[in-house]
């Protein structure tokens, strides 16, 4: 999710062999969490696919920054177990949506607990998104045990505001964070060393060791072009499920015409102007023109909409192949055209914080998201096809600006958002 760093004599890092094999879970877990929403979803389905994507990356996140701040000591058996913890999650989805979330629930708060515990053996605190290596959010999870929809609903958006806070409020005030955790863990290693000496006493033992003198605590300064290739390979692992969604829904249509192959280009072609888009630039597909890099507490919130917007354009497409000659019902046209939205005002966002030009904004920022609203609210009659071509043809005009308006990206400077 960072712009292009400029070169330097230092080897550049690439995603490890155990980094691209814990990333395989995840296409599983896409593909689960897209049949959430195929059916006619609701309110209900939506709201459930919103906190069970946030689960799955927030887990992802939080090992996905461990193993780049650790490097060559990451923990193997941690990132497996962790795999198999989203798998568990991802096999557990149908039952979510049929009211029995228990195991969900269990694999999550398991997977938060031991990659907060992963965190504490580095000796390091992720000031810039604390939130992947502290376990507050998991707590109204827990409590949700015990309770029935609604308030199990109400518990679980509860623990996704948590994290969120503690991210962005703690990622304000870096210095405060080492300090309060750095007196957290002193005062817990008085506590054990007073243990040990009142037990010494009771039961005396000849040459008791002393604990080992505890290691001071670092800021962990995330190797960014090495996340930034982690973040965009969730991208291309999103955008691989939406090719996925496409070809499978057609693959099911009995006899091929038209209709269902002008879907299957307009929808291809969406896809690819979303990869150019969304990569060509960096990872998020803002026009910050190479001149900035975000702080992770801009840079992780975005990443979370810019995938699950297309999370959800891939569930629309494989729908829309279903209906390439006929009208789309309404929930699965919202579902695409929301992702659409969503994606557009993500990247429009960025592109303001990020110092695009006006001309940008008012040009293709906002026209791109009223355009994608408005064929929600009133593409009722449009057949299939027609959908799939307005919506490339809204990525395409961004694609041609871009192209029009280039200009040589800037080394970007150090400075964060």
């Amino acid at each position: 999710m960072f712009p292009l760093m400029p070169p330097t004599a230092v080897e550049e890092r690439h995603a490890s062999w155990l980094e691209l094999f814990f990333d395989l879970v995840i296409v599983v877990a896409v593909a689960q969490l897209a049949g959430l929403l195929h059916d006619g979803p609701g309110l209900h389905e939506v709201f459930l696919f919103v906190v069970c994507y946030y689960a799955m990356w927030s887990v992802w996140t939080s090992f996905t920054l461990y193993a780049n701040v650790s490097g060559d000591l990451t923990r193997v058996r941690s990132m497996l177990l962790a795999m198999f913890g989203i798998a568990i999650m991802a096999a557990a989805v149908p039952h979510v949506a049929r009211g029995e979330p228990n195991w969900f629930i269990l694999a999550y708060v398991y997977c938060r607990l031991m990659g907060a515990g992963s965190w504490k053996r580095t000796s390091r605190i992720m000031t810039e998104w604390p939130g992947v290596q502290q376990a507050a959010g998991v707590i109204p999870w827990i409590a949700s045990l015990g309770f029935e929809p609604p308030v199990r609903y109400y518990l679980w958006a509860a623990g996704i505001v948590l994290d969120v806070v503690i991210s962005l409020v703690g990622s304000r005030h870096p210095d405060r964070m080492l300090a309060e955790e750095q007196q957290e863990r002193e005062e817990t290693q008085r506590n054990r060393e007073r243990r040990r000496r009142i037990l010494h006493r009771l039961v005396p033992v000849r040459d008791t060791p002393a604990d080992p003198a505890l290691t001071p605590l670092q800021e962990a300064r995330p190797d960014r072009p090495h996340l930034g290739e982690r973040l965009g390979l969730f991208v291309i692992i999103v955008l691989g499920e939406a090719v996925a969604q496409l070809i499978d829904a057609a693959a099911e249509v009995e006899h091929w015409a038209r209709p269902l192959m002008a879907t299957l280009v307009a929808g291809f072609g969406l896809l690819v102007a979303l990869w150019w888009l969304t990569l060509r630039y960096g990872a998020d597909g803002a026009p910050t023109f190479g001149t900035r890099v975000f702080a992770l507490r801009l840079t992780m919130p975005a990443h979370y909409l810019m995938t699950g917007s297309i999370v959800l354009i891939a569930a629309g497409l494989g729908v829309l192949a279903d209906h390439g000659g006929e009208p789309v019902p309404t929930a699965n046209r919202w579902v695409l055209c929301s992702g659409a939205a969503l994606y557009f005002l993500t990247v429009s966002l960025l592109g303001a914080r990020g110092g695009a030009p006006i001309a940008w904004l008012a040009g293709w920022g906002l026209p791109a998201v009223l355009a994608s609203l408005l064929l929600g609210l009133f593409g009722g009659p449009l057949e299939g096809w027609a959908l799939a071509a307005i919506l490339f043809a809204v990525a395409m005009w961004h694609v041609l600006y871009r192209r029009r308006t280039d200009q040589p990206v800037p080394a970007p400077s150090t400075a964060e958002a």
